[in-house]
């Protein structure tokens, strides 16, 4: 019974130290919690939010030509080479990762003659927000969710009701903003394209080639092209993990154990892979710069993250150390009495330890409960959505917070156990 006593009458007679050394442990908890809450939760949420820059894998048939570009200009003419089979995207939703595929957009450009333009124009054919079928799942898809930078407006610059997207099944087109200025043509207007009297729903203003082209429903582009159900290129855009070692591998020099991880891991590489499994006679590969910029912005800020989190627990910890330091001096007559008496080293660190411990325990609850809230707040601040907090975690911070005290107090207690008794009893320290 003497033990919890003493250990009792401690936080009774220093409440204040007591209470400083807590906070400093809760704290810096707190922190480490949502850190590593966020961190582990965050790759999802920023592949979503790097989604709104675009497709990350581009899907072209296996027996196209290489495009030639001098300067940023496509020299080639946009309706040679092979294409893809219109019937066969649906395939993707297919896919192992197919949960993983936030949409893709076939493109399938075709070079036209309109009114008022003595060169060729490109006209553009596309999903816009498709409905799909695959087995009995129905989905839409197009350059609406791979796309969402493209803006349609009335040709002011200000979305209107009055100027829409295209329907999928129309004969209606989106007029890039400069061709639209250079025709003096405004949403409502008919333009004649290559014979066929289209009319303009909107005005699209990407910052891209697309502001000097004709963005029109596939089966439109399809019909001009004379070419049924084909398809020059599909864009997909695919949450990925960041890449690593085994991502980089050739999967034709794999074992079937490394292979199966490798094909079962959400890399933008077996992602590829898998695009060419089902979709026949086609060539899939990542859009680089767009792959490699998430994983170093992914990299970069789980980086930062573990930094902050280290940071906090080295504060903490010399916190805790000053707190116990304090403290412990303070009750050196008390230390020189329990020595006095026959308590040996093992007895007094015993006692220094079980508050340092009941410290952590507690400081650890309250910290991961504080940092579960500063995590959804997080989440709720910077990606709209919930940050989960896995059960897991919490047996985890009580042995960081368990850690970060004895780290503290190891230094304070190590000099309470060589106090003399004779000195220390004269209050001496």
């Amino acid at each position: 019974m003497m033990f919890p006593r003493l250990v009792y009458e401690s936080f009774r007679h220093q409440p204040r130290r007591k209470l400083l050394a807590g906070i400093a442990i809760t704290l810096g908890v707190a922190v480490a919690t949502a850190m590593i809450a966020v961190a582990t939760d965050i790759g999802d949420k920023i592949n979503r939010e790097l989604r709104s820059y675009g497709a990350n894998l581009v899907v072209t048939p296996q027996e196209d030509t290489l495009d030639v570009e001098v300067g940023g200009v496509n020299l080639k003419p946009p309706s040679d080479g092979a294409f893809l089979n219109e019937a066969d995207l649906p395939k993707i939703r297919g896919t192992f990762w197919h949960h993983n595929i936030v949409g893709f957009s076939p493109m399938l450009p075709v070079n036209v003659k309109i009114d008022g333009e003595e060169n060729d124009v490109v006209l553009m054919g596309t999903y816009f927000n498709k409905a799909l079928r695959f087995g009995k799942e129905d989905f839409t898809t197009g350059v609406r969710m791979t796309h969402p930078w493209w803006k349609v407006s009335c040709g002011d610059g200000k979305p209107s009701s009055n100027c829409t997207w295209p329907d999928d099944n129309s004969q209606n087109i989106l007029l890039g903003e400069r061709l639209a200025a250079n025709l003096g043509k405004k949403p409502g207007d008919m333009l004649d394209v290559s014979g066929h009297q289209l009319k303009i729903a909107g005005i699209l203003s990407t910052g891209g080639a697309e502001d000097d082209q004709i963005v029109a429903p596939l089966a439109l582009a399809q019909e001009i092209l004379g070419k049924p159900s084909a398809v020059r290129r599909v864009y997909v855009s695919a949450l990925t993990k960041p890449p690593d070692a085994l991502s980089a591998r050739d999967p034709k020099t794999m074992t079937p154990e490394v292979y199966d991880r490798w094909y079962c891991s959400p890399y933008v590489e077996s992602i590829a892979y898998q695009l060419q499994e089902v979709i026949p006679h086609s060539h899939a590969e990542q859009i680089r710069q767009v792959a490699q910029n998430e994983g170093t912005v992914l990299a970069r800020i789980k980086g930062l993250m573990l930094l902050i989190t280290f940071a906090a627990l080295f504060a903490s910890a010399l916190a805790v150390s000053a707190a116990m330091a304090t403290a412990i001096y303070e009750r050196r007559v008390e230390v020189g009495l329990m020595k006095a008496l026959g308590a040996g080293n093992l007895a007094v660190s015993a006692i220094f330890f079980a508050e340092a411990l009941l410290l952590a325990l507690v400081g650890g609850i309250a910290g991961f409960s504080a940092g579960a809230l500063l995590a959804h707040q997080i989440g709720r601040s910077i990606f709209s959505s919930q940050i989960s907090i896995e059960p897991v975690l919490f047996p985890f911070i009580l042995a960081i917070a368990v850690f970060v005290t004895f780290a503290g107090s190891a230094a304070a207690i190590r000099r309470a156990v060589k106090f003399d008794p004779v000195f220390a009893l004269r209050g001496e320290g």
